[in-house]
């Protein structure tokens, strides 16, 4: 078995925590779509989460995700930041919500989702260790 002597992320780690990201916006899409009594369905998650997935594809790419996938920042906080930020100005473009309370509870709870996984990861890494 060879062993790894260089720091970079392997492609399965980078794998998991793009997927990580992307589940994570896909779960908030899909509790609000159901708690607005707005139906969970493929085609209606898929039009509630574009803006969003479209701001953490651009946060890991501002950010250089996949040199760090797991750090809290800058990765988890710019992720975070364009995810919100662009997912709601590409909502604003499309006509889609976007109400002052619905800012305030993305942005809480997709904090706690992205930034909560990282968190949980890195605690989880370094008992590991």
């Amino acid at each position: 078995m060879a062993v790894r002597t260089d720091t970079r992320p392997s492609s399965r780690s980078l794998a998991l925590a793009l997927a990580g990201d992307i589940v994570c916006v896909v779960v908030f899409c899909a509790i609000g779509r159901r708690s607005h009594a707005e139906g969970v369905t493929l085609e209606g998650i898929a039009t509630t989460a574009w803006p969003f997935l479209s701001g953490t594809l651009l946060g890991w790419l501002i950010s250089r995700g996949w040199r760090n996938p797991t750090a809290l920042a800058p990765t988890g906080v710019t992720v975070w930041v364009a995810t919100v930020v662009v997912g709601m100005l590409l909502r604003k473009a499309s006509s889609q919500g976007v109400a002052v309370s619905f800012v305030v509870v993305a942005s809480l709870v997709t904090a706690l989702l992205l930034l909560g996984w990282r968190a949980i990861a890195r605690v989880v890494g370094n008992r590991a260790r």
